[in-house]
């Protein structure tokens, strides 16, 4: 069964190592990605069994998680309000 992971910025989903049935043992940077509109699968290299499921972040978790120090969240919030403030331009 995949493990899932509600708030992206969970710390060590990416590096954790992750065990498969298969006997395929590595970390999510190791293992087939599928891009959904909500979530991204991450399934075994070996059998493609899907191990993880990682929700993407809503703008709320990404002020949170920015507010709460998080590097990565920051860097994302700078680049949503800058394409926002785009758009509020580009309607003007």
């Amino acid at each position: 069964m995949a493990e899932i992971i509600r708030n992206y910025f969970t710390p060590r989903w990416r590096i954790d190592r992750i065990a498969c049935a298969c006997g395929w043992e590595g970390s999510s940077a190791n293992m087939q990605m599928e891009l959904h509109e909500e979530v991204t699968d991450y399934a075994c290299p070996a059998c493609e069994n899907t191990l993880l499921i990682v929700s993407h972040p809503s703008l709320e978790q990404v002020q949170q998680a920015a507010a709460d120090g998080n590097a990565e969240a920051q860097q994302q919030l700078a680049l949503v309000e800058e394409a926002l403030a785009l758009h509020r331009n580009a309607d003007h």
